[in-house]
């Protein structure tokens, strides 16, 4: 088949679209598309960079502000340093923070809000509870606190193994704040290491 070169050339390598849009573009196949770029000696981008250019085209969930007050900025800073000591590491495509003090919780939640302009209802939250305790009612308590629909409530995670000495540890059970866009943890993780930077000590 015979695809206009340089069309093929704009969609696939300027605008970084995969051989099988392009094909769809074009009215070719993704066969087809392979085969011409082939002939035509146009290489074709590795599996991981398609994904890569895919992903940064996703438009992100969440609008973050530039312009901050001096109180914004400190809630800024307060936010991540929680982020940074609380918050879960290992999932690189979800903002995760868990604790159990309420104060925290809301100040997490109002740099979420005011800073980083989330989506509210992308918002999840987890509780994690023990199985003497009443979930609903834990609920009930972090639904007030967090301004968090009840529908945003995920399946909680309820201990069974627990210790009688443990018993009144978390009164009201702890909670994850999640929020699944991998972009948004990127740009925190980002200002979170040049906070961090700024407060390092030389030695």
């Amino acid at each position: 088949m015979n695809l206009p070169i340089d069309e093929v050339k704009k969609l696939y390598f300027e605008e970084g679209l995969s051989a099988k849009i392009v094909g769809e573009r074009l009215g070719a196949s993704v066969w087809q598309v392979i085969k011409f770029m082939k002939k035509n000696n146009l290489a074709r981008r590795k599996a991981a960079e398609t994904i890569s250019l895919a992903f940064w085209k996703i438009a992100p969930t969440f609008e973050a502000r530039g312009d901050l007050t001096e109180v914004e900025r400190e809630l800024k800073i307060a936010g991540l340093m929680l982020y940074w000591g609380e918050g879960t590491k290992y999932r690189d495509q979800i903002v995760d923070l868990a604790n159990s003090d309420p104060v925290m919780i809301k100040i997490f939640l109002q740099m979420l809000r005011t800073v980083y302009g989330i989506l509210e209802e992308k918002l999840r939250v987890l509780i994690y509870c023990y199985s003497d305790q009443d979930v609903n009612k834990l609920k009930e308590y972090w639904m007030k606190i967090t301004n968090i629909s009840e529908k945003q409530f995920i399946k909680p995670y309820i201990r069974q193994d627990f210790l009688e000495k443990k018993k009144n540890k978390m009164p009201n059970g702890l909670i994850h704040i999640r929020y699944h866009d991998k972009k948004l943890y990127n740009l925190m993780k980002n200002d979170t290491d040049e906070i961090v930077k700024s407060f390092s000590m030389p030695g």
